[in-house]
């Protein structure tokens, strides 16, 4: 196959990109520059530079191509207001201008990444494909502009029979992981961790390795017009760093950051959030945090897909074997 995509300098789309050279698609890689293409180039995808806001890119990278993968958005939770715009361009602008151009140019497959985060809080709930975010209370405005885009996807599949399959993947964690969780590891590992915030946030743990191998199962034998949730094992912020803890032949912490020091900080936040190099919108922070789970099976990618996720001892152990600025797992 020859497949688009976007995303593929970042995380998740950076090892779609990988698996898909590796069992020998030609893969075409949106980049704004040469220099964050260059791990792309090296694996011999071809370069379309631009970004999402440009159609005529788009169009280009897309041209030839059996199917598209639309990776790319903006994950940060804590944001403060004026970045919200951007925000919204990127994962809602910018997701509907890469259906549109590939109705346009009659490309036959599409996989859009959403995220398990649409669902918002499912309050201890596990739920699946068909649970509906009441968007009473959005966690983040990151939830709020996945789920925008999430709904778009799904419209454009109904109304104007975009041949797209939507893939939902959960919390992510992998060697070179630049996210929050991997800033975590690295405080819980430097012992800078004494007090474990929000120790009931409950997520669903995936490699990213599964997480891309789940795209490529939803491109391969995906349904057109199915979503798919391709998470990891149900856990909460307490079991995972317990579980790191084991893994790496340390004490896990014990102790709880208090909430509600956390709210009090909340009129200062963008002083603290500078200070402890945090997001500056402690807010949002907590709301997405604090007794928040999210939630959701992949039973339905398992049984229609064969997507089988590594279990979590699994998946560490070969984290941080394989990154560098963690320790060795103990034998």
């Amino acid at each position: 196959m020859k497949v688009f995509v976007t995303g593929g300098t970042g995380f998740i789309g950076g090892e779609v990109v990988r698996q898909l050279r590796a069992r020998g698609d030609d893969v075409v890689c949106l980049a704004r520059s040469p220099e964050k293409g260059a791990k792309a180039v090296a694996l011999g995808c071809e370069l379309v530079s631009g970004d999402l806001s440009d159609e005529a890119a788009l169009r280009a990278g897309m041209e030839g191509c059996d199917a598209v993968i639309h990776a790319a958005a903006m994950y940060e939770v804590g944001i403060p207001k004026k970045q919200q715009p951007a925000m919204w361009e990127a994962n809602v602008a910018g997701t509907e201008r890469v259906m549109k151009v590939a109705l346009e140019t009659n490309v036959p497959r599409i996989v859009y990444v959403s995220t398990v985060g649409i669902f918002g809080n499912t309050h201890k709930q596990v739920v699946d494909e068909s649970y509906t975010n009441p968007e009473t209370d959005f966690t983040s405005y990151y939830e709020e502009t996945k789920l925008e885009a999430h709904k778009l996807v799904d419209r454009m599949i109904a109304e104007q029979d975009l041949p797209a399959i939507i893939v939902q993947p959960g919390g992510v964690y992998g060697p070179g992981d630049t996210s929050q969780v991997a800033d975590l590891l690295g405080e819980f590992f430097a012992g800078k961790l004494p007090l474990l915030p929000f120790p009931e946030l409950g997520i669903c743990m995936t490699h990213v390795e599964d997480i891309a191998g789940g795209i490529l199962l939803a491109l391969d034998k995906g349904a057109l017009g199915e979503t798919y949730v391709i998470s990891g094992p149900v856990t909460t912020m307490r079991e995972a760093i317990d579980l790191v803890a084991k893994v790496s032949g340390r004490k896990p912490p014990r102790g709880t950051l208090p909430t509600g020091l956390m709210k009090a900080l909340v009129p200062i936040g963008p002083v603290v959030g500078k200070l402890m190099g945090q997001p500056p919108n402690l807010r949002e922070l907590i709301s997405s945090a604090d007794k928040v789970t999210f939630w959701a099976s992949y039973d339905k990618a398992a049984r229609e897909l064969g997507y089988t996720p590594r279990g979590m001892e699994e998946g560490l152990r070969e984290t941080l074997a394989a990154d560098e600025r963690f320790p060795a797992p103990v034998a």
